[in-house]
């Protein structure tokens, strides 16, 4: 893909270390029960920071919540006295806006590291259940300086304050929303989801060095059902393309392609509208990244 841009050089002998900021959910596939074996198929030693505990995702009626905000600040000295060593600093879901400060500081701790920001906040258009308007302002504060933003429609309306307009938008409208997403200060953006009701799914990706006119238009295939978790494999599957030396555009072309499979091998697993999306059957999709 012409312009694309490559953000980290993979030693095939060395397994990058990535720390995981993000929910872990007892029942239902997404957040860290994503991140942790779609990253380690693709080559990382993933390194969870738990942001909150649930006891299955929110989609279900009945859930447990338990923000880890206090524990942080310790289990991040740890890793400094230990001398833990990062090269890339993957945030998704956050419990609370004091949070936004614990990245941060993996930031200053670990500033060679790269910026991997799913800022996960909604969907559809809706905010998810434990968030707050306070937690979307913070969560804006990551897009300054993030080497991936990685936002769906509702996400990138959050923060830019465009108003979502479902997911069959025009061009026109595509341009405004990654200018306005790169004039946060994200150095390159991924945005997800857009639909023209024409069974394929769009993302659009885009870089600060070439700006829209370098704006790349990834297309795949839709299929006719939802599945919840989609979004964190899909980031997850990017960083891990990434980490293995692939260029942006292209870690986003198999990020898609990763998840549609999934989707299909999710089909035919029991409840599986509401559990989340199943991936165990196409993890070798990211093996092979770095053989």
């Amino acid at each position: 893909m012409s312009n694309d841009v490559k953000l980290y050089d993979r030693d095939p002998k060395y397994i990058p270390r990535i720390a995981a900021v993000h929910d872990m959910c007892g029942y239902g596939k997404c957040s860290l029960t994503a991140a942790i074996p779609i990253l380690s198929a693709a080559g990382c030693d993933v390194c969870p920071v738990p942001t909150a505990l649930f006891s299955a995702h929110t989609k279900y009626p009945v859930f447990t919540f338990h923000d880890t905000t206090d524990i942080l600040g310790g289990y991040l000295d740890a890793w400094r006295k230990e001398g833990v060593e990062l090269d890339g600093v993957y945030s998704g879901f956050l419990g609370s806006a004091d949070q936004v400060a614990i990245i941060q500081r993996l930031y200053r701790e670990y500033p060679t590291s790269l910026r991997l920001v799913d800022p996960v906040m909604g969907d559809g258009g809706m905010m998810y259940p434990t968030y707050t308007k306070e937690l979307c302002t913070a969560m804006g504060a990551l897009a300054d300086g993030a080497d991936v933003l990685m936002p769906n429609l509702t996400e990138a309306g959050i923060l830019t304050g465009i108003e979502y307009a479902g997911q069959d938008i025009d061009d026109t409208r595509i341009t405004e929303i990654l200018d306005a997403l790169l004039s946060l200060g994200a150095k390159n953006v991924v945005l997800k989801g857009i639909d023209h009701q024409d069974s394929k799914i769009r993302n659009y990706v885009v870089s600060s060095q070439t700006g829209t006119d370098g704006m790349q238009e990834l297309v795949h295939d839709k299929l006719p059902y939802m599945i919840h978790g989609t979004g964190d494999a899909f980031a997850s599957a990017l960083c891990g393309a990434l980490m293995a030396g692939l260029p942006l555009a292209e870690s986003a072309r198999i990020a898609g392609e990763f998840v549609r499979h999934a989707m299909e091998s999710t089909r035919n697993q029991p409840h599986f509208e509401e559990r989340g999306v199943s991936f165990e059957l196409n993890l070798g999709e990211l093996t092979t990244l770095v053989q």
